[in-house]
């Protein structure tokens, strides 16, 4: 291989499955790692890569500055060279706290308040004072929030029972505490007549304290005798002292158990901006902050082109660039107030990519993983544009991607292979879209979609009247039950609304497998996250005498140098960090007493080492088999019981999730676009999971892009005709893909595209 300086050179890289392999890969153009799903994509391009590239950046700062800063470890590899600064655009949803909004993100807010604070009138002062977070700008009702919560009587007190009894359903005021304590022995009301037969001006003491001008005293004892203390009144005290106080320092109660007995309505005062009415007076053209921040962002481009003001104007256009990126990505439907919580997973993806195209940067290696999530295809080419731009400004673009759109345009193709596990981590193939030929890659490339001509028949349906949820128009729809249901259309159609939210509240006994991680320690595995670790340990504790804790490496079995962690981290102040093999243990985590006892002729880590495939063949445990039987059919057999679930890449965490689940028959089912993170070829094997989950009698709803997952389906529902308030939020098409092809919508016209010649 020729080594350039416009080439990042990558030899004998070993982490995860990765088999020490060699890399060149050249700066400025666009690469996509593609493979089936554990191939190695991540390994190479996160694990490798972006981390050493970090690593070394960091190596800049003076030692007492990395000191504060996230310390990385130095890949598993023999040369790495050439690297340049990486920014990493993940799929993960963005953190930050609940009033991190679109605005706040894009740093469009600031200006915004810059501008009313220099030309609106009336004039009101300093930008800071249009902010809820300010002590001039916030609401005075909700202190900022714009909504007020009040504590909800009927969820509070149960009448028909005593003070003895628990009539107050809210622990810390229930005989349990002192304060409910006190209530029922203070002499003021009878602690074992049940709150309904209160005479009338009882009760209205218990709940809301003395009547105007009068006041009520009563003994309280402690440790130094009785003394006189004042009652105010149960609701008075719970807002006093569990509303307007935070929460997060008072021990035994939490924020939920609070919300649990409230209400919680829009604040009549701010009209839920959180702002002060005195602010909400000053207005541009019209409009005051709060109406500016609920307008979609093609009608704030629209307000900002009106301003003439110079100083005005010159603000303005700091914020346009920003919008109109926002705009240009396919998310004019939101607004500058919509929580990045709320976000779909390609929602948030495309706001963090915005983000970055604001920027003057260049020679930057940026790298997505999986843009083109939560992207109707018709969207697709949009992205495209976007990476070819970053492109144009000197930077590097690496793509971790299965969107055959996006590997056609892709200057070089770098595929991970042949299998995944311990079956892939090889390159097999290197160079451009032509020179790709028998791979999984260039199967799919191949392809045609099968349209579903043998539709089942639906066994009743599941009925939606009105739902008005975000942007849907009071949508009246029936959902064919026990059949393959795609939900389609562009983002921010209302897909979502439909089925996470409107269908939900319908049918809560619904099971939701979403996006997202599963949230879980690094000493989970595969075998616990299944729930099938405490089987194997009974299984060797009733064969070995010995106790279950024994093989367990959080308990009795755990390895007495690395307390069951398998590495050791030596403590080094200002050094980076080395993660090395614990050496008493070789890193299996278990002591050698644990390991000297075995089941079936292995001891427990020969067990744990098994791949799924293999634990089918060895275990004769029903319930073990089951669970094992499920990893296989969602096509995760190559993984071992001890693999830990966080090293799983996006796609085997989304089957892992689903696994866990299919151990329920006649549900109903709702997945999130469950084809992210799968290769063309690990579609198939779920949509085979899902086409046996549905035989079994189970209904399955899917919200899907994937036009495989579309064509396979016994019903589709597209939603439209475009995302957002105004465009979005109504059924455009209800029928089997058969009669979709017959169809005018978006998602009808690729369906017909991909089908090719299938619909001679």
């Amino acid at each position: 291989m020729s080594e350039r300086k416009d080439e990042i050179i990558l030899r004998g890289l070993k982490e995860n499955n990765l088999k020490s392999i060699d890399l060149n890969i050249p700066k400025e153009k666009i690469i996509v790692f593609t493979g089936l799903s554990g191939s190695g994509k991540s390994s190479v391009v996160f694990d490798t890569l972006a981390t050493e590239s970090r690593r070394q950046m960091t190596l800049n700062y003076p030692l007492y500055v990395r000191n504060q800063m996230p310390r990385y470890e130095r890949p598993y590899a023999d040369l790495m060279q050439n690297l340049s600064p990486v920014i990493v655009v993940e799929q993960r949803p963005i953190g930050g706290n609940s009033r991190s909004t679109v605005g706040t993100y894009m740093d469009i807010d600031p200006l915004i308040r810059l501008l009313f604070s220099r030309i609106g009138q009336p004039s009101i002062g300093s930008a800071n004072d249009f902010s809820s977070q300010s002590s001039f700008g916030r609401c005075p009702e909700c202190g900022g929030f714009g909504e007020v919560i009040a504590p909800d009587v009927n969820k509070l007190v149960d009448f028909d029972k005593s003070l003895r009894e628990y009539a107050v359903k809210f622990k810390p005021l229930s005989p349990s505490g002192w304060q409910g304590n006190w209530m029922m022995t203070c002499g003021l009301f009878d602690p074992d007549k049940p709150l309904k037969d209160y005479p009338e001006e009882d009760l209205h003491l218990l709940l809301y304290g003395p009547r105007e001008g009068e006041r009520a005293y009563a003994p309280f004892h402690t440790k130094n005798g009785p003394h006189n203390a004042e009652w105010d009144g149960l609701l008075p005290r719970f807002t006093r002292v569990y509303i307007n106080r935070d929460i997060s320092k008072l021990k035994q109660v939490s924020q939920d158990d609070v919300l649990a007995v409230s209400t919680h309505s829009l604040c009549p005062t701010c009209q839920g901006s959180g702002l002060n009415p005195e602010v909400l007076k000053c207005r541009i053209n019209g409009l005051n902050i709060a109406e500016y921040d609920r307008l979609e962002l093609p009608e704030i481009l629209e307000e900002l082109k009106k301003i003439k003001d110079p100083m005005g104007e010159s603000i303005a256009k700091q914020a346009i660039p920003y919008i109109k990126q926002l705009v240009d990505m396919g998310l004019g439907y939101l607004s500058l107030t919509r929580k990045m919580g709320t976000l779909s997973g390609g929602e948030a993806q495309r706001v963090k990519i915005a983000r970055h195209l604001g920027s003057s940067l260049n020679n930057i290696t940026y790298i997505f993983d999986e843009p083109s999530a939560g992207l109707h295809p018709e969207e697709v080419n949009m992205l495209i544009g976007m990476l070819k731009r970053i492109k144009e400004h000197h930077n590097t673009v690496i793509v971790i991607e299965h969107n055959l759109s996006i590997i056609k345009a892709a200057d070089e193709i770098i595929e991970m292979g042949p299998g995944a596990g311990v079956n892939g981590g090889k390159v097999v193939y290197q160079g451009q879209l032509e020179g790709l030929k028998n791979s999984p890659t260039a199967n799919a490339l191949k392809h045609k979609l099968k349209i579903n001509k043998s539709i089942r028949e639906s066994k009743g349906y599941f009925t939606i009247r009105e739902a008005k949820n975000n942007n849907l128009k009071d949508v009246n729809v029936d959902i064919p039950k026990e059949v393959l249901v795609s939900v389609c259309g562009v983002s921010g159609s209302g897909k979502s609304s439909l089925i996470l939210e409107a269908f939900k509240e319908r049918y809560p006994e619904s099971i939701t497998v979403g996006q997202g991680g599963i949230g879980i320690s690094s000493r989970s595995t595969m075998a616990t996250y299944m729930g099938i670790m405490d089987d194997i340990r009974a299984a060797f504790a009733k064969a070995t005498g010995q106790p279950a804790g024994l093989f367990s490496f959080n308990s009795l079995g755990a390895c007495p140098v690395c307390k069951g962690k398998g590495v050791l981290t030596p403590e080094v102040a200002f050094a980076d960090p080395v993660t090395i093999p614990c050496e008493a243990c070789g890193g299996t985590r278990y002591s050698d007493e644990a390991l000297s006892y075995r089941y079936q002729d292995k001891n427990i880590i020969e067990i744990l080492q098994l791949t799924i495939d293999e634990a089918a063949d060895y275990f004769t445990q029903q319930k073990i088999l089951n669970r094992v039987k499920m990893l296989k059919n969602v096509g995760l057999g190559y993984l071992t019981l001890e693999q830990t679930t966080s090293s799983l890449s996006g796609g085997e965490t989304q089957r892992l999730k689903l696994a866990s689940q299919l151990q329920k028959e006649g549900q109903i089912y709702l997945l999130d676009e469950p084809s992210l993170g799968l290769h063309a070829e690990d579609v198939e094997k779920l949509l085979d999971v899902f086409q046996k989950l549905v035989n079994r009698g189970n209904s399955v709803i899917v919200i899907e892009h994937n036009l495989d997952f579309i064509a396979a389906s016994d019903w589709i529902i597209e939603m439209g005709p475009r995302g957002g308030k105004q465009d979005g939020g109504q059924i455009i098409f209800e029928g089997t893909p058969e009669e979709m092809l017959n169809a005018e919508t978006v998602t009808a016209k690729w369906l017909k595209d991909g089908a090719g010649k299938d619909l001679a």
